[in-house]
């Protein structure tokens, strides 16, 4: 099994991940490769919590133009994961 901080890159900082907070649901940007029990595992392991399901989106990088030279570059691709924590559970990252 990875480490569980090389699983889980970072939080994510949105109003929609924010809205989400209320249903007990959070927001983390993954490791591409992370499946969804290494994923489990890794928020339960880092933040002592119970994880009921967690769902996963591949985001494909945006396509930015170049003004310079005229040329296209593209964004990097991320994998977000989006864990819903069970009953009363909370992670204090996100409540301060």
């Amino acid at each position: 099994m990875k480490d569980p901080r090389d699983v889980i890159i970072e939080p994510v900082v949105s109003e929609k991940s924010y809205a989400l907070l209320d249903g007990n649901v959070y927001t983390f940007i993954v490791h591409p490769g992370a499946s969804k029990p290494e994923i489990h595992d890794a928020v339960e392991a880092i933040f002592n919590v119970k994880v009921l399901k967690v769902n996963t989106l591949n985001r494909k990088g945006k396509r930015k133009r170049n003004r310079r030279s005229n040329t296209f570059g593209q964004r990097a691709n991320t994998k977000r994961a989006i864990v819903t924590l069970a009953g009363d559970e909370r992670i204090e990252l996100f409540e301060s």
